[in-house]
């Protein structure tokens, strides 16, 4: 065969391979990752292919975990927001759709972190959601430790998940924070890491979903054998048919004697007793009795509700369970602060949310499971 025949045959040969749609495209190499507070960082060499269309980026929790598709870029970096996995992979994927093999996994290294929060709690407030979690992080390395970073997404409480896009609330280097300036009745989710002086972000505490809820101190009722008028409350009342919780339809004082009340004190010497009213409104004492603070009552109790009048006891607490006909119940709750025979005194939280029995948080009763969990009426 003439030799310049045969070259140019081997150059034709070459240049259908290079067009031919099912070749092989290179993996990506040098795989490292880069620690800030809102993620991990990586970065990778480019994969210098015409044919290269994006790359795909795979994570998983631990070292026996499937990996899971993280995300997709055109970029030789990939910005992974939030609480990061533990091992990444790369892979290039052609334009005709051909996907290389992975890349060299990289391990983000625990070594450089401080630990995460052991655990974390909230309290449900007014407006506000107090975010607690153990100290271990400072304790353990303190002169490595600068402070704890707060996150905060919305939370779908009918499929128990948390959104994907978190906010960084702030930083304290107390192991406390409180989010204030929030809508009473909707949801939240929490997550805390901590920050090492040299910027090393830990891996996230376990996230946590909270829902704040109106609340009000020291309100003052009388036996309705002592004044009628000041006898009776309901915790909510949509006057104006909004669907929302207004102030002026929140904690309502009205006189015993109305259909429409939640419940009416009543004085049978010696005992005074709190007597639900209206149809569908059960009261259970909380399990315990006894608690400290109005925020001690937690999360609804499963049962033990009922349309029977209870004794008023100080420093005892209550939760209501209220039907209000449209499939979901509504929680509420007092702390008994004084009782006497002209008078009781009470603080009371009343949650907006349909459904939800979060009062406050768990503090270890025995109560309804909150994560999800929404309690729909059965009566």
């Amino acid at each position: 065969m003439n030799k310049a025949v045969f070259l140019a045959g081997a150059l034709m040969l070459g240049a259908i391979a290079c067009d031919d749609p099912t070749a092989p495209i290179s993996r990506p190499i040098n795989l490292w990752y880069q620690l800030e507070p809102s993620g991990v960082i990586l970065h990778w060499d480019p994969v210098l292919d015409a044919n290269l269309e994006v790359y795909n980026v795979y994570g998983r929790l631990d070292g026996s975990s499937v990996y899971d598709l993280r995300g997709t870029t055109t970029s030789p970096s990939f910005h992974d927001e939030g609480q990061p996995d533990l091992e990444y992979r790369v892979t290039a994927v052609s334009v005709e759709g051909v996907e290389s093999d992975f890349s060299e996994e990289v391990i983000i290294d625990e070594r450089l972190r401080l630990e995460s929060p052991a655990a974390i709690w909230t309290v449900s407030l007014d407006g506000a959601i107090l975010v607690a979690w153990d100290d271990n992080a400072f304790i353990n390395e303190p002169d490595g430790f600068k402070n704890y970073r707060v996150y905060s997404t919305g939370y779908d409480l009918d499929a128990d998940l948390c959104d994907e896009v978190w906010t960084l609330e702030g930083t304290t280097v107390s192991p406390e924070f409180l989010v204030s300036v929030l809508t009473n009745g909707v949801p939240l989710c929490f997550g805390v890491s901590a920050e090492s002086i040299e910027g090393w972000e830990s891996m996230w505490s376990a996230l946590i979903a909270d829902t704040p809820r109106p609340e009000a101190r020291n309100v003052l009722l009388t036996p309705q054998q002592v004044d009628l008028a000041f006898s009776g409350f309901r915790f909510f009342e949509d006057t104006n048919v909004d669907g929302f919780a207004d102030d002026n339809e929140l904690g309502l004082i009205r006189a015993g004697n109305r259909p429409d009340i939640d419940f009416v004190i009543d004085l049978s010497a010696p005992d005074v007793f709190i007597q639900p009213v209206r149809t569908g409104v059960e009261v259970a004492l909380y399990p315990g009795g006894l608690v400290d603070d109005l925020t001690s009552i937690t999360v609804a109790p499963v049962g033990g509700y009922s349309p029977v009048a209870i004794t008023a006891e100080p420093g005892f607490g209550y939760v209501f369970e209220i039907d209000e006909g449209d499939g979901f119940f509504r929680y509420g709750a007092i702390r008994v602060t004084h009782v006497g025979q002209q008078f009781i005194i009470f603080d009371w939280s009343y949650q907006t949310d349909p459904g939800n029995p979060e009062l406050s948080i768990r503090g270890g009763l025995p109560a309804s499971d909150k994560g999800g969990l929404i309690v729909k009426g059965h009566k």
